[in-house]
């Protein structure tokens, strides 16, 4: 058997880390389209702050190498596909993403080779969607002269403790003898070790259930704060004291967004539907975490009203625009549906976000972040986001007088705000 060598397209959240993982055992190549980004990763920057400067530029040093031109990939026999797949304005799947890469493989796979899939999906897409891509590219045949595997991507962005090595990985292939070696390959890797799951299907269903469960679970407490804010019971006080039976799950309240948890369950119902099943608490638990930023800004509204502040014209702060707490990372956040709705009550919306990337944001969104925070200046101020860097921010220096202070995350001493969820 010849020796392993290894190509992750796709440099992103998830296949970076990845290929750097791998890259400490096996002669591995990252490729990307983008060559700004090749080029950035190259000179030993992550953008993504995933991979450290000093990981990055160890890995480079030891044979690691980063490359938009595919000819450099045609060496390698052992392809990972860690693209993103998002969905469109109507929540469908949109597989471009894979398609693209699926005929990048199979311009360079040859015979013997094995392609491995991470992109988040619903149980068939690997052989039914992505494979015929490669077959028909390469003019090879699947599970004949190329073999294919899934091993579900579990990378936490911002997370520096639980990193791709210490995340158990589920891996399969399409024959068993493949499931084994592409086991093989991950299990030298990852040191929480791997679980060789019986098919691509079985695997590719864990994963795009994982992020569903978390999705219900987090509407359920999102349905619980609208309805203890309503009975005023502060939530975060009921589930804290829920949480001393052994079993109770602490999930908490807050807005879904990201490439994951915000997107996963979509791909699971359109599965659901084409089987002719209507996946009801799928889809409720999606309604429900779509529809809080427009909760938030109408309960940041109402409490403005309730202090007799005028809204029309105001200045509102929103403190974080991320999907989530210190990472730079934009996509899908559900901030903007805070900021969006405010919006139509003709307010005047401050963004400020020391995490976020202004450029992408304004590519994102066409949105722009303020670098700068005037004194006394905002009738309402919003803590979106759980940046560590915001438990230095003086909230009482910047709004005005008899302003109202709205805690999305619970961060704030219960003090120092106005409401939360």
């Amino acid at each position: 058997m010849k020796e392993t060598k290894i190509c992750v397209i796709g440099l992103g959240y998830v296949g970076l880390p990845l290929a750097r993982l791998f890259s400490t055992k096996y002669p591995t190549v990252g490729f990307d389209m983008n060559a700004d980004r090749v080029k950035a990763l190259m000179a030993g920057h992550d953008a993504t702050l995933e991979v450290s400067d000093e990981l990055l530029q160890s890995a480079i040093r030891n044979g690691f190498v980063c490359t938009s031109d595919i000819e450099a990939i045609r060496d390698c026999n052992f392809y990972v596909v860690a693209v993103p797949t998002p969905v469109d304005g109507n929540n469908n799947p949109d597989l471009t993403p894979l398609y693209k890469a699926s005929e990048t493989v199979g311009r360079v796979i040859a015979a013997g080779d094995i392609v491995v899939y991470e992109s988040t999906v619903y149980p068939g897409v690997t052989e039914d969607e992505c494979i015929p891509v490669v077959e028909r590219v390469s003019g090879l045949r699947f599970n004949r002269d190329f073999f294919a595997g899934y091993s579900p991507e579990r990378i936490n962005p911002g997370d520096k403790l639980h990193t791709v090595e210490k995340i158990r990985k589920v891996t399969s292939g399409s024959t068993p003898e493949t499931g084994r070696r592409i086991d093989a390959v991950y299990a030298s890797v990852i040191e929480a070790g791997t679980h060789l799951a019986p098919s691509i299907k079985v695997a590719e269903a864990a994963k795009v259930i994982e992020n569903s469960q978390r999705d219900i679970n987090i509407a359920f407490v999102n349905e619980l704060s609208k309805i203890f804010c309503r009975m005023g019971i502060d939530t975060a006080d009921v589930l804290e004291a829920a949480a001393t039976k052994w079993n109770f799950l602490p999930f908490k309240p807050g807005l879904v967004g990201g490439h994951c948890i915000g997107v996963d369950p979509y791909y699971l119902a359109q599965c659901a539907q084409r089987h002719g099943y209507n996946p009801e608490i799928i889809l409720a638990g999606r309604r429900m975490n779509d529809g809080m930023g427009e909760y938030v800004a109408s309960q940041v509204v109402k409490l403005m009203l309730k202090k007799g502040i005028q809204v029309l014209g105001s200045h509102i702060l929103i403190l974080g625009i991320t999907f989530k707490e210190n990472c730079p990372d934009v996509r899908n956040t559900k901030v903007v549906d805070i900021i969006r709705a405010l919006r139509e009550y003709n307010v005047n919306v401050t963004i400020y976000d020391p995490w976020a990337n202004p450029g992408a944001v304004k590519r994102e969104y066409g949105l722009d972040i303020e670098t700068e925070l005037p004194a006394n200046r905002y009738e309402a101020i919003v803590l979106a986001v759980a940046h560590e860097k915001f438990r230095d921010i003086r909230i009482g220096e910047l709004k005005a007088e008899n302003a109202v202070v709205y805690d999305v995350k619970n961060m704030l001493p219960h003090e120092l705000s106005d409401g939360r969820l």
